[in-house]
């Protein structure tokens, strides 16, 4: 894992296409930058106000999308650099995220938010770093 900055971070819009009877929303497609590999892909809900944090993948590239309310997401690179980012429905994109980031993330929306990970490998907890919440010092408030 060679040196990476939260500048690295790529962010791309995605298509919302209105559908009678339900919008579909695109994620990735194999010809997009930030599209590396297929490893998985999975869902993961959040509460309004809730905080997951603190990961860091040491291999894997994330590719975040959140079709369903609104997230905000804190990034930290070795050089104790903050990067905040929120993305929804009001902001739909897709986050392209290096590996070595430290990161953590709250729900913004009510009752819940719905994150999509795109990943370039398999999960494999071997390449997962955790600290406990307090282990970063970020004010994560009360944005909602």
């Amino acid at each position: 894992m060679g040196k990476v900055s939260v500048d690295d971070i790529v962010l791309t819009p995605l298509r919302r296409v209105p559908v009678a009877g339900g919008d579909v929303l695109h994620a990735i497609k194999r010809s997009d930058p930030g599209f590396s590999d297929f490893g998985e892909a999975y869902f993961s809900m959040i509460e309004l106000g809730f905080v997951k944090a603190w990961k860091r993948h040491t291999r894997m590239t994330l590719n975040l999308v959140v079709p369903i309310g609104r997230v905000r997401f804190v990034f930290v690179d070795d050089e104790h650099r903050f990067r905040e980012l929120e993305t929804g429905e009001d902001h739909y994109c897709r986050m392209t995220v290096p590996p070595g980031l430290w990161f953590g993330f709250q729900g913004l929306a009510a009752p819940l938010s719905l994150l999509l990970n795109v990943a370039d490998i398999e999960h494999d907890p071997s390449e997962v770093e955790r600290k406990d919440r307090d282990d970063i010092r970020f004010d994560w408030g009360s944005r909602t």
